[in-house]
């Protein structure tokens, strides 16, 4: 049994100017110890489809599923108590750009406790020395003077890593990275990836990875789905999507990577897929 199966999934949103959908029958399935990306250029719906399964959009969206379970709870007709229950503890999220997601008025001790009081029903004393040892585990040096720390005396990179830390409190089933290495210089970025798939690793969680990376795919990525206007255009294992892609806009992503540049010019995604579909038409 997959740990998350979705099928059909569609998001709309309601707008001024009439009715929006950012998602459009999206399938997908990930099994524990997996790690699946979904990926494509912004606005793609990658992200809306995942705060949809983890249901955090707002009253706007109309979400709607053929099917939506993680293991074998449907997740479609959860009461909020019970899906309160479940997200943030079996099913986590590190959310864009930690230093708009950690809340500037808490320190970072009293954040990452409030999760652990909230699902584990620790006492204080255990709380401290829990969200201690989770600091020391993703790499945060002096790691019990750092819970007084407030976000803003943190680096990014820290920043990060803290948002990690807050994801795998409860030690989650699955993890959802919503580009977790983004506005990260690069050195950061291999670390947070290298700590993310070194946790996925020892607790055998699944990971779905949103990104517009090819790159991040490439390193961390079993199967690999390409989003495109808020459906899926591709599902492929890594090897193949990057050897042997099937869909004009999947060529057009890898063919967009600085490496593949050709000429003075970096062609644009759409530039790409408007002559692989005119080539395809003749």
């Amino acid at each position: 049994m997959p740990l998350l199966s979705v099928r059909n999934l569609t998001v709309t949103f309601a707008t001024s100017t009439g009715p929006f959908k950012a998602v459009d029958g999206i399938d997908l399935s990930v099994e524990a110890g997996q790690v699946l990306a979904i990926v494509g250029e912004s606005g793609s719906g990658k992200s809306v489809g995942m705060l949809a399964v983890m249901g955090l959009l707002p009253p706007t969206a109309t979400v709607t599923a053929d099917e939506m379970r993680f293991e074998d709870i449907d997740m479609l007709t959860l009461t909020g108590k019970r899906r309160r229950e479940i997200i943030g503890r079996d099913i986590t999220m590190i959310f864009q750009e930690p230093n708009a997601s950690l809340n500037p008025c808490f320190t970072v001790g009293y954040q990452l406790e409030e999760t652990l009081r909230q699902h584990l029903k620790l006492g204080r004393r255990e709380r401290r020395a829990r969200a201690v040892e989770l600091l020391r585990s993703v790499g945060i040096p002096e790691p019990a003077e750092r819970l007084k720390s407030y976000p803003h005396q943190m680096s990014g990179g820290q920043c990060q890593r803290v948002m990690i830390a807050m994801a795998i409190a409860c030690q989650p089933k699955l993890l959802i990275a919503d580009e977790p290495t983004t506005a990260l210089d690069v050195t950061i970025q291999k670390q947070i990836l290298d700590l993310l798939m070194k946790l996925q690793t020892e607790h055998r969680m699944g990971l779905i990875m949103i990104t517009h990376d090819m790159g991040v795919v490439a390193e961390t990525a079993d199967r690999v789905i390409v989003q495109y206007k808020g459906r899926k255009v591709e599902e492929a294992n890594v090897l193949s999507l990057f050897t042997a892609p099937r869909e004009p806009y999947t060529r057009a992503l890898l063919a967009a990577l600085p490496e593949n540049a050709t000429g003075d010019r970096l062609p644009t995604v759409s530039d790409l897929v408007a002559a692989q579909t005119a080539g395809a038409a003749r």
